[in-house]
């Protein structure tokens, strides 16, 4: 089964996408039908209420989750329609990048980002050379000895970019990668994966709740509300006039938040 389809309109297309959990004997749904285009080497952002189904929706496009329906297409090929063997070789084009960045902590920086390429079963040379290559992008040649209990919280992070950097991906998935970093480390993930995005134009879905990294970061965004896309369009237009119910509470939380900064003297 190739998984070929004939060309999407936008490099990832998604669907009608429904997703459902059986929790204690009860069904729930968290995509209630999606549908989403992100053009090729864009930054495009989703943003949403806890529960809103970002994390599932995540998931879903590399089929760590499988959906219940609908269709999930990067780059010309639907990840639905393929075999196990044909999964795991796209899966290597979709680089992942997690919240609790997921290291394995008995591991050193370098084990860490060589883990995918070991999996692929690269030669030696191959994987020495591949993660000193991610290393250099991230800014941690100088950390590869060390392991990830000496690591900040925003080296960390940058290991967990590099290991999803080493496959040399066409697609990043960003699922609240900045949510658990303080704000001058979460602008310098930001600009380093503006950086990434720029050299190696690499599409990147930033899914998160943060508006000021989807307005740093994204071109273009959609706003996940109760399992649906509620409203998308170009960033700088949704923040001046959002219409769905969620981006408009969205906008006046950030605007307050954003006057009381001023008017602390943050400014």
């Amino acid at each position: 089964m190739s998984g070929q389809i004939p060309a999407p309109k936008g490099y990832l297309e998604i669907e009608n996408l429904k997703k459902s959990f059986t929790v204690r004997g009860e069904r729930l749904e968290v995509l209630r039908g999606v549908s989403l285009s992100v053009e090729e080497g864009d930054i495009f952002g989703v943003i949403g209420l806890s529960g809103a189904g970002k994390s599932t929706l995540a998931r879903c496009v590399n089929r760590l989750e499988t959906p219940d329906s609908g269709s999930v297409v990067v780059g010309g090929v639907d990840m639905l329609r393929l075999s196990a063997r044909e999964l795991n070789r796209e899966r290597q084009r979709i680089g992942m990048i997690f919240q609790q960045f997921n290291l394995f902590e008995s591991k050193t920086v370098y084990q860490n980002i060589a883990y995918p390429l070991r999996v692929r079963g690269l030669r030696k040379d191959e994987i020495d050379r591949g993660v000193r290559e991610a290393a250099e992008v991230v800014g941690l040649s100088d950390k590869l000895p060390a392991y990830p209990a000496g690591l900040s919280g925003g080296e960390k992070q940058r290991v967990g970019i590099a290991r999803a950097l080493a496959n040399r991906p066409d697609v990043l998935l960003s699922d609240e990668a900045t949510s658990s970093l303080d704000p001058r480390t979460t602008l310098s993930i930001l600009e380093l994966l503006k950086d990434v995005n720029r050299a190696f134009g690499v599409t990147i879905l930033l899914i998160t709740h943060e508006m000021d990294a989807v307005k740093y970061a994204c071109r273009n965004m959609a706003v996940l509300e109760n399992g649906v896309i509620s409203e998308r369009g170009v960033t700088r237009d949704v923040f001046s006039n959002p219409n769905s119910s969620t981006g408009k509470m969205f906008m006046r939380v950030y605007a307050e938040m954003r006057e009381e900064y001023t008017e602390g003297g943050g400014i």
